[in-house]
């Protein structure tokens, strides 16, 4: 009866939610040539490699995004100086989503940026860039810095992740992440783009931050390049960055 088919529907949802293996992305892998033992030394092996891993895709009936995304986290302790070396062991990948409900699983599970507890950052950012000021696709780039009293983060954090990720700031390809920092006194949330010196697209990300955000009138919002970034850091870094 009717009921049959609900619960056919049903587990097609669930299969949708599982990484199977089934999907027709696959093609290429030929996984059922393959004895057991190899094909479990090429699962380590993938995993070992991003360049092997599966292409995360969107799927069946699922609402594809523009770009893929990954999500980060990352914490330290104050007072440390950060190299980046140790910057960048420190930041974990959560995962990478194609679709908008991929989204939502990870969001989901992820603890909101107010109740993060010391010194602890989500990044957002396209698949492929790395977090960090030094990654090509950031290195001429800079960021909007917006800091926030205590108690607004969660709301800000998710109105400019879903703004990002629906494509609202209407600057190409400019959009490289963005990032939420969870710091004792105050909270500070800030979009990254690719092209510092690009006025026009750095005043429209402002315009349009103003607007997703809806921020109080007098929120200050300082616009800082990444090189400035690394010049002021690196009386703490012990690398040695060529400008």
């Amino acid at each position: 009866g009717s009921g049959d088919s609900g619960g056919e529907r049903m587990n097609n949802k669930f299969d949708a939610l599982k990484d199977d293996d089934s999907g027709d992305h696959d093609q290429n892998e030929e996984n059922s040539t393959q004895k057991d033992g190899e094909k479990e030394k090429t699962e380590r092996d993938k995993n070992q490699s991003s360049s092997k891993r599966k292409a995360v895709v969107p799927g069946p009936a699922e609402h594809p995004l523009q770009y893929n995304y990954t999500f980060w986290y990352s914490r330290r302790t104050p007072g440390r100086p950060t190299s980046s070396q140790s910057y960048e062991q420190n930041i974990k990948q959560i995962g990478t989503f194609a679709s908008v409900e991929q989204f939502w699983r990870f969001y989901s599970h992820m603890v909101r940026p107010g109740d993060l507890t010391g010194h602890s950052d989500f990044h957002l950012f396209k698949e492929g860039i790395k977090p960090m000021w030094e990654d090509d696709a950031n290195k001429n780039g800079g960021k909007w810095i917006i800091r926030l009293r205590k108690g607004l983060a969660s709301r800000c954090w998710e109105n400019l992740i879903l703004a990002m990720l629906g494509e609202q700031f209407m600057v190409g390809e400019e959009i490289c992440g963005a990032v939420v920092s969870v710091r004792f006194q105050e909270d500070i949330i800030s979009i990254w783009n690719k092209t510092a010196s690009d006025q026009a697209t750095t005043a429209r990300i402002r315009d349009t931050l103003r607007r997703v955000l809806n921020l109080p009138p007098n929120t200050i919002m300082e616009y800082k390049t990444h090189t400035d970034s690394i010049k002021d850091n690196s009386s703490f870094r012990n690398t040695k960055i060529t400008l």
